[in-house]
């Protein structure tokens, strides 16, 4: 079968021929219609995600949507190294497949899965998000960070503050259902005011220095609880984090990610998020791309729209 192929950590996929899978009792082989270019499935692939052990040659790719043997077309989580979802045909446990609304494009489904599952399950399984409370996504300008305010709304939060470092897109995102928007540079400053008006919940998709600047800022502003979810760490794997931050004030530190949350709950969230999609305008930028073009889609790819191949 044709298939993206990761000879070495590090380097780009070659497009090329790699040997079927053969499913055991436990598993299902997926004819795949539509997979996309993630950021967890790029650090996978080089070997600088926390989830990375997979020996090369290997097939990247997390997850996507696909055609069982019956013709039933689902949603899957490939997790069964070394066949990833960048291929004509994938591995799959059974217990990592949901299916589709019949109403939901599965090109959308595969674009919005990975992006939508982050603060779906951050905000559903992490922060347990009450209607009415206050958001505050940080790094809110990438795919994901936009989606998370148009999810965080769906699921009733009262107010949602928005960061980033591009204040063109983060005016743009006042339209998308941004009540505040605050850029990087400004957090220091802006921040304690506004915590000690209530902030509830902080999505963050950066780490670095501005997620240590929120969490200065739960002190400053005389914060009350403030459940902090880490998602992703484009500015950074490490801060250096003082004791004081956690002892003197009511700030709640939890990741979302795979191994914090259970496949099962990932994939129950990713239902809920297609179902919602069904009915709503939840989608996000996204690209289709040739599947024999992967080796220039995978360098040209990036946050601000979803290189989705379809086969």
């Amino acid at each position: 079968m044709k298939a993206a192929i990761i000879n070495k950590a590090g380097e780009k996929p070659v497009y090329g021929e790699y040997a079927d899978p053969k499913p055991n009792e436990n598993q299902v082989v997926i004819k795949v219609k539509a997979t996309a270019i993630s950021q967890l499935a790029k650090s996978r692939a080089a070997g600088k995600h926390y989830s990375s052990e997979i020996a090369e040659p290997f097939i990247p790719g997390i997850d996507g949507t696909g055609y069982l043997p019956t013709g039933e077309l689902v949603y899957f989580l490939s997790f069964n190294a070394p066949w990833g979802s960048m291929a004509e045909k994938t591995l799959v446990s059974l217990d990592n497949v949901v299916r589709l609304p019949a109403t939901l494009d599965p090109v959308l489904a595969a674009a919005i899965a990975n992006p939508g599952m982050s603060s779906w399950a951050a905000l559903t399984r992490r922060a347990y998000l009450k209607e009415g409370e206050t958001v505050l996504i940080n790094g809110a300008t990438g795919t994901s960070g936009g989606l998370a305010i148009r999810i965080a709304r769906y699921l009733g939060a009262g107010k949602i503050i928005a960061t980033g470092r591009n204040k063109e897109v983060l005016e743009k995102l006042r339209n998308e259902g941004a009540d505040v928007v605050l850029t990087l540079d400004s957090l220091t400053s802006e921040l304690p005011a506004l915590m000690s008006e209530g902030i509830d919940v902080v999505l963050d998709y950066l780490w670095g220095q501005s997620a240590l600047d929120i969490m200065t800022a739960a002190i400053a502003g005389g914060a009350r609880t403030v459940r902090f979810v880490q998602i992703g760490s484009l500015s950074g794997q490490e801060i250096s984090l003082h004791s004081k931050l956690l002892r003197s004030s009511g700030l709640t530190l939890m990741g979302s990610g795979l191994g914090s949350v259970s496949d099962k709950e990932l994939l129950s969230s990713i239902s809920e998020l297609f179902l919602a999609a069904s009915k709503s305008d939840l989608s996000v930028p996204f690209m289709e791309r040739y599947f024999f073009e992967v080796a220039d889609a995978w360098s040209a790819d990036d946050s601000r729209c979803r290189t989705v191949f379809t086969l």
